[in-house]
């Protein structure tokens, strides 16, 4: 059976194409759809369906601009209510592409439309099954979500729904089944996915927390809810986005391609209040930078961060990309519904620095002047990675603020006295660096390579701490 898994690394996601005899369907598509077009184009096929697994809260997808570019007939599961023409499927519906059969399970829990497809091949074998956020790799996608949405839903009654139907209706089938989820190691829609993008439903049964046969509903309702932290403040707007509609991508884009001289990007910035989003990598960015601008590098994961960093999905940005680097910028935007960009740096930083412009700069420090210099001084040290990964080994003394809880705790922070921060590896601590300078914050230092290269030096790590209970 001709299963292709598309996979995009900055949003842990995962979209699926089927073709057989000339009829392809598409499954969860990322914002820029013509990459499915032309997958379709190569196999002289027919995109016949755009299958939706649920309303999507970490991306918006491209169901709209693909049923509008090929004729597709949109498909979601039922109780699912979108503002736009589609099908609403009931459960157990078949569909057929060529010879092949996906045979639609409605598998509420994460949402209450979400729905798993079962793949079927020409021989009526059952080969896989499409899960979206319902059964993940290693996980199952968190109750939680569509309550910020739909009030009188609450994430108890959603963990209760996704109990019944993981043991109803995905439980039973074949072990041999390829699980073909959503979401992979990243995606904030779970809490402890693997890094693998697919399994056997037989060994999922084995090693997946989730899916333990003696396991109670009530020791899975808690034991899902157990540690989830808040989910992103873009989330509901995607889904909103998602179920309302939303501008075709290629207006989006040709609104945003406007090139701004140094003198009117910054009149603009002072006139719109827009943020000045720099998307250049954290060493040049601290090397030199337009004041009052923050760092969110296109090498990263980038969509998330901007969706976890800039909670309103339609405040005003102004780009500043390395050159040749706009549209990228802006088409990953668009994939979690950044759609108000007014302009870019024409030439880039370069031309901000020709015409005199001011620049801004962060203190950066080496692992090795870290351990020589300033932990003499015992400055404060500020852990800004994830709360499982401060438990799993941090510096001795350090205080975990994790980067998308800086805002919150700025008042932990001083500025009559010197700190550190450090991430990972440098891409979390500079947006935290460049958010702290846009605030005022001016006497700290970043850790270049962060806990990666402090681990090579002699500084004292301490070790496990206690069980993770948060990501």
């Amino acid at each position: 059976m001709k299963i292709e898994q598309i996979y995009t690394g900055c949003l842990a996601h995962a979209a699926y194409y089927i073709e057989n005899k000339g009829e392809a369907a598409i499954f969860d598509p990322l914002r820029e759809v013509q990459p499915y077009i032309d997958r379709a184009k190569k196999d002289n096929a027919k995109i016949k369906y755009v299958f939706e697994t649920h309303f999507h809260a970490d991306f918006v997808s491209g169901h709209l601009d693909l049923q509008k570019k090929t004729g597709a007939q949109i498909v979601f599961g039922p109780t699912a209510k979108p503002s736009y023409d589609a099908l609403i499927a009931t459960d157990n519906q078949i569909f057929k592409i060529g010879d092949y059969t996906i045979k639609l399970l409605h598998t509420p829990g994460h949402t209450m439309e979400s729905s798993s497809f079962l793949l079927i091949d020409e021989n009526n074998t059952e080969k896989g099954i499409i899960t979206g956020d319902t059964l993940f790799i290693g996980d199952v996608g968190r109750p939680d979500l569509a309550q910020h949405v739909v009030s009188e839903l609450t994430e108890e009654i959603l963990a209760g729904h996704l109990y019944d139907s993981l043991r109803n209706k995905i439980m039973p089938l074949d072990d041999t089944l390829i699980v073909y989820p959503n979401h992979g190691a990243g995606s904030a829609c779970g809490k402890m996915m693997s890094k693998e993008t697919t399994d056997t439903l037989g060994h999922q049964k084995e090693v997946n927390y989730a899916l333990r046969a003696d396991m109670t509903k009530e020791e899975f309702i808690k034991e899902l809810l157990t540690g989830l932290t808040a989910p992103p403040a873009y989330f509901p707007q995607n889904v909103l986005l998602n179920i309302k509609g939303y501008d075709n991508l290629d207006t989006v884009l040709e609104r945003a391609k406007k090139p701004l001289n140094p003198t009117n990007f910054e009149v603009i910035a002072n006139e719109t209040g827009a943020i000045v989003l720099d998307t250049r990598d954290a060493s040049d960015f601290a090397k030199a930078h337009i004041p009052n601008s923050i760092n969110i590098g296109i090498n990263g994961s980038f969509a998330q961060w901007v969706g976890e960093m800039i909670p309103n999905v339609k405040q005003e940005i102004l780009l500043v990309t390395y050159p040749e680097q706009e549209e990228e910028s802006l088409t990953r935007l668009s994939r979690v519904g950044y759609d108000n960009t007014i302009g870019f740096l024409g030439g880039g930083l370069p031309s901000w620095r020709k015409a005199g412009k001011e620049i801004d700069r962060i203190n950066r420090i080496t692992s090795k002047e870290f351990e020589a210099g300033y932990i003499a001084k015992m400055p404060l040290i500020i852990d800004i990675r994830k709360k499982s990964e401060y438990n799993s080994e941090h510096v001795i003394g350090a205080i975990n603020i994790p980067l998308n809880e800086i805002n919150q705790r700025l008042a932990e922070l001083p500025k009559e006295k010197p700190f550190v921060i450090y991430c990972a590896g440098g891409y979390r601590s500079m947006i935290a660096a460049s958010i702290l300078k846009q605030r005022g914050w001016d006497d700290f230092a970043d850790v270049i390579g962060g806990f990666t290269d402090i681990k090579e030096t002699d500084l004292k790590i301490s070790d496990y701490i206690c069980p993770t209970t948060q990501l």
